[in-house]
């Protein structure tokens, strides 16, 4: 058994010693149970709450002209206690998004975490004021229920303007910020948006509280620059304490979220509760039909309510029609009667720990991750609080500590996303006898044809930060009774491989299970369409890329431990070597206006990454091995071995959020076709928050954007 010291000597950055003879399978040791706060995970109580399916979010009253084809939304970022662990057990402050309750335009003013969820149609806009309300009853600032490592390259309000998004300077080691929180929301997975409404991590703002103290940055280095675009752009003015973003949804049907994107602070933010669903419906990419033929009736009674477009064939001398699928609905809407059967669910999967007070414990210092207890400032490049990774030691699923969900014998429509901190997920279905699972879409809408993870998969699907699956989940030849939705993926840094043989599973007794499911009679017929009869809706894929870029991960370690400092991106130079650019380097991918591109994720570190790009959505291509030495490390310069895979089944379409294995290239396709200033980013947000985000841009320099838009700073 290793300790994490140990583990990381095993797994030190550029060092592919563990890897696994086939690529794409990397060999973690087994670590001992996963530490955390003082509450015991093997003393909380499990499926005692059910499921909470989060009700649609309430629009906002909005009178101006302009805007009549507009969605309004006012919602607040709030402190408040929720009941997260079972009754018995104390409740736990957090924070959320919830509707401003004086704008409310009918539905519930309900605050939780993960909070309610957005429902939007394909082209028509939505735009939403986003408030900061960390503020407490007197209006003064609440600080951060988490430890904030001031070394960081962070948003850093006490550094006012001119310190302000900056990694500070100190002569001897700081302690945890306790000021006013910054926060700026981004919705992850939003195509086409402005770059003013994206969550732009310099672009962050404080409360309005009354007593902000003198000297501090009360905004982020790009928030007066955005706020000239949203006025100019969509009459919106901004102020203290809120931003107004306008999001086209430009996307196809899909499954997207919202959460915290600040600068340096986003693991923090995030884990203390603020995410929810936005759910993009409608549009020529939504029809879904029903593959199987239908006798057309000798004489039609009137109009066939489910005859989408007549697709006419002769068989036999007689006419047949297609109809129109039926997935498994409703979803929760406004104005939903109490008591409402839900058979499409949102479902967000979280890991935490917790301390026996019922507060939410996250690790105040790097010796949780390692031992490693100093020095750090000065005279070491190891930050004092922001540990590498973290993993809690509970599962908490749409905001409750392992819930159950009562299904009836019929199939439903789940949409999975991993909410996690550092831990891929690998959703096992496999001990609930008789189910059947079908993947039908991801991040960027539906697949090009269902996947059966039942047949192909053994009924799991792995599932790294951030992604999303849209599942259908048959529940028909199920006996009555309770099941386990288990995880059988690591308790460690993920790099790829079969559970149990390439590294030890989940903890079964605490993070190895997911939910329950509560198997009953169905109290109806189920008229939902058997998903191997889906027709989805047809991939129209992306012209042929103009250029490709090379860009490399590269975990940087310390110079005075051995362990790791901070996670890095770069790029490859022409001699193959890679290059690590920090977040305030020159932008150096720069992609014009209506160009498609190849980006190759080169992956030099020890562990798989989830790499997201802001803006797009992208096609994953390939992914190809790189030659290894005989000490088992990536050969520098970088070279590739002849063998290329083709994408999974379940990553085909679209996607925003894509696993890069170690010692892989992973090779996408994106086309942009909107100008601004983005983030591209590993979304273990550890990593993302101590250097692994670079911005990048679309079209021209802007000269009036600040420092150029990083160019040449």
């Amino acid at each position: 058994m290793f300790d994490r010291r140990q583990f990381l000597k095993l797994t030190g950055a550029g060092t592919l010693a563990l890897f696994a003879g086939s690529h794409g399978k990397f060999i973690h040791q087994a670590l001992a149970a996963i530490p955390g706060g003082t509450l015991d995970p093997l003393g909380v109580d499990k499926y005692i709450l059910p499921l909470l399916i989060p009700p649609a979010m309430p629009r906002a009253e909005f009178d101006q002209q302009a805007a009549r084809n507009v969605d309004y939304y006012e919602i607040v970022t709030r402190q408040f206690q929720q009941q997260i662990l079972p009754p018995g057990l104390p409740p736990t402050t957090v924070w959320g998004y919830g509707p401003n309750p004086a704008t409310v335009q009918g539905g519930p003013v309900i605050f939780n975490a993960p909070s309610l969820t957005i429902e939007a149609r394909q082209g028509r806009p939505v735009r939403i004021k986003w408030i900061n309300g960390l503020v407490d009853a007197n209006g003064n600032y609440l600080p951060h229920l988490l430890p904030v490592d001031q070394t960081l390259h962070w948003a850093n309000p006490p550094g006012g303007m001119m310190g302000r998004d900056k990694r500070p300077t100190f002569t001897q080691t700081p302690g945890a910020y306790t000021g006013p929180v910054p926060l700026v929301p981004h919705l992850h997975g939003a195509v086409g948006v402005g770059d003013e409404s994206d969550g732009y991590p310099e672009a962050w703002y404080l409360p309005a509280a009354d007593n902000i103290p003198n000297g501090y940055a009360t905004e982020g280095t790009w928030y007066n620059y955005f706020a000239g675009k949203a006025a100019a752009r969509y009459g919106a003015t901004w102020g203290p304490g809120y931003a107004i973003f306008q999001y086209p949804n430009l996307n196809r049907a899909s499954t997207i979220w919202y959460h915290d994107h600040t600068l340096g602070m986003t693991r923090l933010n995030v884990y203390a509760g603020p995410a929810g669903f936005y759910l993009i419906r409608g549009g020529q990419d939504d029809p879904v039909f029903d593959g199987r033929r239908f006798a057309l009736p000798d004489v039609l009674p009137g109009p066939v309510p489910d005859l989408d477009y007549p697709e006419w064939a002769t068989r036999g001398g007689r006419a047949n029609w297609s109809r129109r699928a039926v997935l498994p609905g409703p979803a929760p809407a406004l104005g939903d009667p109490a008591g409402l059967a839900y058979y499409e669910i949102p479902i967000a999967i979280q890991d935490r720990s917790f301390n026996l007070d019922g507060s939410l414990f996250y690790p105040d210092t790097r010796a949780f991750f390692d031992d490693y207890e100093g020095p750090y400032i000065p005279g070491a490049d190891v930050s004092p609080i922001w540990n590498p990774e973290f993993f809690g030691n509970m599962i908490m699923v749409n905001g409750n500590t392992w819930p159950y969900q009562t299904v009836e014998k019929r199939r439903y429509r789940f949409r999975f996303l991993n909410g996690c901190q550092s831990r891929f997920l690998i959703l096992d279905f496999a001990n609930i006898p008789g189910v059947e699972v079908w993947q039908i879409g991801n991040e960027g809408g539906f697949l090009a044809a269902p996947v059966n993870l039942t047949q192909t998969n053994g009924n799991r699907l792995l599932m790294a930060l951030a992604e999303r699956a849209d599942l259908i989940v048959d529940f028909t030849n199920v006996p009555v009774g309770n099941y386990i939705l288990g995880n059988v993926g690591p308790d460690e840094p993920f790099g790829g491989g079969e559970p149990g043989e390439d590294f030890e599973v989940a903890d079964p007794n605490t993070t190895g299970q997911i939910m329950q499911f509560r198997v009953v009679p169905a109290v109806g017929p189920d008229r939902t369409t058997p998903p191997q009869y889906l027709r989805l809706p047809r991939i129209r894929p992306l012209p042929v890329e103009v250029t490709t870029r090379q860009l490399a991960l590269v975990e940087v370690m310390s110079e005075v431990h051995d362990g790791p400092a901070e996670a890095v991106l770069g790029h490859l130079d022409e001699d193959g070597d890679t290059v690590p650019q920090m977040w305030m380097e020159q932008i150096t991918e720069t992609p014009a206006v209506g160009d498609t591109e190849l980006w190759e994720f080169y992956n030099a570190t020890a562990d798989a990454h989830p790499m997201h790009v802001h803006e797009v959505t992208f096609e994953v291509v390939n992914r190809q091995a790189l030659e290894l030495n005989d000490e088992g490390e990536a050969e520098v310069p970088i070279e590739l071995e002849d063998e290329i895979r083709p994408p999974e089944p379940w990553e085909t379409g679209f996607k925003d959020t894509v696993i890069a294995y170690p010692g892989e290239v992973t090779r996408i396709r994106l086309k942009f076709d909107h100008p601004g200033t983005f983030v591209w980013h590993c979304h273990i947000v550890e990593h993302e928050d101590n250097e692994m985000m670079r911005p990048y841009r679309i079209g021209p320099e802007d000269h009036t954007a600040p420092g150029g838009g990083h160019e040449g700073m």
